[in-house]
């Protein structure tokens, strides 16, 4: 079992910076590849990022590319998701979630281990 806990999450201006973070138990969370999802109020959980169990490769949906950066520290049991440039349509609850089941990272039904969110609100 992995439980991942969330943080980092908060008020920040467009164009501000936020680094959230995914810190996790277990021992296999080392062997785990990550994925960041977000959800706005009254939309659709959607795709963020993800990156490899050994953080080689690295994938972003269109809106975010060139601003966030995910990265991860198996000796913290930690993945990160650095949030630059902010933009008001970036606000949401950013969710962490691992070991995906198949090969569609992108899609939140893949994944066995979630957690329970932090807030990102960025102000115009």
């Amino acid at each position: 079992q992995v439980q991942l806990v969330e943080s980092g999450g908060g008020l920040v201006q467009a164009g501000g910076s936020l680094r959230v973070s995914c810190a996790a138990s277990g021992r296999t969370f080392s062997s785990y590849a990550v994925g960041w999802f977000r959800q706005a109020p009254g939309k659709e959980r959607e795709f963020v990022a993800f990156i490899t169990w050994n953080g080689g490769n690295a994938y972003y949906t269109d809106s975010v590319k060139g601003r966030f950066t995910i990265s991860r520290d198996n000796a913290k049991n930690t993945v990160y998701l650095q949030m630059n440039s902010l933009k008001p349509e970036d606000t949401a609850v950013y969710y962490c979630a691992a070991d995906p089941r198949g090969n569609s990272y992108y899609s939140s039904p893949e994944y066995n281990y979630w957690g329970q969110g932090t807030q990102v609100t960025v102000s115009s």
